[in-house]
């Protein structure tokens, strides 16, 4: 049997709240959004912290949470021009894992300041890891999520290396379904852009000698965002480092630990500076071979082939980055995974970046020992065009999902 719906009253409004079989008759409980009717435009659902549950088919299970309203009323934000930056939603998730190693009691609560102890791990030794991924509004009002269990075993792995226990695959997208649901609101209509969704882990417990930390949060917040250049999809303006690294062979290059995007600001920070986009980074070892962009993977054109670093432990393994190789096969390109020695730029026909905040973004020009090389006319090249149509599409649901890559929420 499945969870079916009854009307409820709460505030003198009505609205939808899911029963489950065998539970008493004022127990409201919530999907474990695979569908959700009570979410049409003007609703709200009330759920009491003693009886939220996750529902799914039989299956009902309980959850800790803060008194939750969700609210689906306009906001007023200009979807036309929000950029790349925080705006504060209405929820965030909370899950803690104590000494045991197993995460419970997961949580929503007011987006708001996080309190922590002054001798927590992830301020005096920086053991926290970040994810992240996007929701996206269909045209008939659903949402969309692009593949969140990948994102989950990539904070698994990251986990391991930084000493630290992980929420389960399971654990983890069902807590990003639900934020991005009691913040349903805040989703972008289509095409104005997507809710980008952060989880965090992080050593929370106490600790004053180099040691992992006691105590662990895991922690979900969103916002919704536009183009994270700002150039938007047009052709961004990149220069090779060649004094700073982003990575060492034996260190934390391969996993999305906070440490590795601090080390990167110094030099962005200059390359911005002096009017470039960003920065591309070359191997610690040889200093040529290309790495990434501080936060991107690269791709090299060259006629039917694309070029990109082999994924070897100082280079993240991006889910985009993931998704475009699949779907450039898909469409007759031959792809190589292989170091890529930085003269290759110099002849090459596109250059492109990938990863969650820019999706697909071309490069108009890459600077490298004073020399200036520009793709296409400094216009978007026809493969970064081909291939973020076919994966937005896919990601918005404009396009029929053949990868199984999509988890849609209502």
């Amino acid at each position: 049997m499945e969870c079916g719906f009854s009307p409820q009253l709460h505030s003198n409004r009505p609205i939808l709240a899911r029963t489950c079989p065998g539970a008493s008759p004022r127990t409201r409980t919530w999907t474990s959004f695979l569908a959700s009717p009570c979410l049409k435009t003007g609703s709200q659902i009330h759920l009491p912290h003693s009886s939220l549950k996750i529902c799914n088919g039989a299956a009902c299970k309980a959850v800790t949470s803060a008194p939750f309203v969700e609210t689906t009323e306009a906001t007023e934000l200009d979807w036309d021009n929000i950029g790349f930056g925080l705006v504060p939603t209405d929820y965030m998730y909370v899950m803690k894992c104590s000494s045991d190693g197993i995460f419970t009691n997961g949580e929503l609560k007011k987006f708001g300041p996080v309190e922590l102890n002054p001798s927590a791990g992830v301020l005096n030794y920086g053991q926290g890891l970040f994810e992240g991924l996007k929701a996206y509004r269909k045209e008939d009002g659903s949402i969309l999520l692009f593949r969140p269990e990948e994102n989950a075993k990539r904070m698994i792995d990251g986990a391991s290396r930084m000493c630290m226990p992980a929420p389960t695959v399971e654990q983890f997208v069902d807590a990003v379904k639900m934020t991005v649901v009691a913040n349903n609101r805040w989703v972008p209509p289509t095409g104005k852009g997507s809710l980008y969704v952060r989880p965090l882990l992080m050593g929370s417990g106490a600790v004053l000698g180099l040691a992992p930390a006691p105590e662990y949060t895991f922690l979900i917040f969103v916002s919704p965002v536009g183009n994270y250049f700002k150039e938007g999809l047009a052709p961004i303006n990149l220069i090779v480092e060649d004094e700073y690294h982003r990575a060492t062979p034996g260190g934390t290059g391969g996993v999305k630990t906070i440490g590795n995007y601090a080390s990167v600001l110094k030099a962005q920070k200059i390359a911005k500076e002096k009017g470039y986009s960003d920065v591309l980074y070359l191997d610690a070892v040889h200093n040529k071979y290309l790495e990434e962009v501080s936060s991107c993977n690269i791709f090299v054109v060259k006629g039917n082939v694309i070029s990109t670093p082999e994924i070897k432990g100082t280079i993240l393994p991006g889910i985009t980055r993931k998704s475009i190789i699949d779907v450039a096969r898909s469409q007759g390109f031959q792809v190589e995974e292989r170091a890529v020695p930085v003269e290759e730029l110099l002849d090459a026909d596109e250059v492109f970046c990938t990863g969650t905040a820019v999706v697909v973004s071309p490069v108009g020009s890459i600077t490298y020992l004073g020399k200036r090389v520009e793709y296409g006319n400094r216009g978007v090249g026809v493969v970064s065009q081909q291939l973020y149509s076919a994966l937005t599409s896919l990601q918005m649901g404009l396009a029929e999902d053949h990868m199984g890559w999509t988890v849609q929420l209502n």
